[in-house]
């Protein structure tokens, strides 16, 4: 202990940048060196470190501190992502003037038509071509009151109606057809759509045309 303590004194006096730098060299290296004294004795390393550092300390006060690394500062969390704007509500579905009642509704200038159960609609057509300046389909309350799957027109040169679900007297129907080109009178649809109302309304059933 008194070799080292004599080893920096020498240094300190100088007290110089120099200085500085050769005792903390001279640390370095006598640590080194007690690390071989691990094989004599396992807790020798550690002792002679201490004594070197105390020594150290003694006369370069603040000088360890100075000379080992800091370690780096842990890195900062990353921002969490931001949360998802929410999905815009849907549009709510416009059901005009039909009653909660009927169970197939009509917006002629819409040319929309849907089935509904207890005023919730459940299925709506594709399009519906209705009847033609002349030969408007008509509006109001309605029920169906026959049902030919498959209909033909004899009034219009044996055209055909499949699907044929009617709901006035005068012969107004829900039938296939092609809904981009307007009826005399019917609603035109696509065969899918022809098929649903067949087979979901029922004679007595509400149609509201509006």
């Amino acid at each position: 202990m008194g070799q080292v303590n004599s080893a920096f004194e020498q240094l300190a006096k100088q007290q110089d940048q120099a200085a500085q730098d050769a005792a903390w060299n001279t640390r370095t290296t006598l640590i080194q060196q007690a690390e071989a004294l691990g094989a004599i004795n396992p807790q020798a390393p550690a002792q002679a470190k201490a004594a070197i550092d105390q020594a150290v300390e003694t006369f370069f006060p603040g000088l360890i501190a100075q000379r080992t690394p800091k370690p780096a500062p842990a890195p900062a969390p990353a921002p969490a992502p931001a949360a998802p704007a929410p999905a815009p509500a849907a549009p709510a579905f416009d059901y005009g003037p039909c009653p909660k009642d009927a169970k197939a509704c009509i917006d002629i200038d819409g040319r929309r038509s849907w089935l509904q159960q207890g005023g919730t609609m459940y299925y709506q057509a594709a399009t519906i071509g209705p009847g033609k300046p002349g030969y408007e389909t008509p509006r109001g309350t309605f029920y169906v009151n026959r049902k030919v799957k498959d209909e033909i027109s004899w009034e219009f040169g044996n055209a055909p109606m499949p699907y044929a679900t009617y709901f006035t007297n005068n012969g107004i129907a829900f039938h296939q057809g092609d809904p981009t080109i307007l009826s005399h009178g019917c609603i035109r649809m696509y065969r899918g759509d022809a098929q649903r109302y067949f087979n979901d309304l029922q004679i007595g059933d509400k149609v509201y045309v509006y």
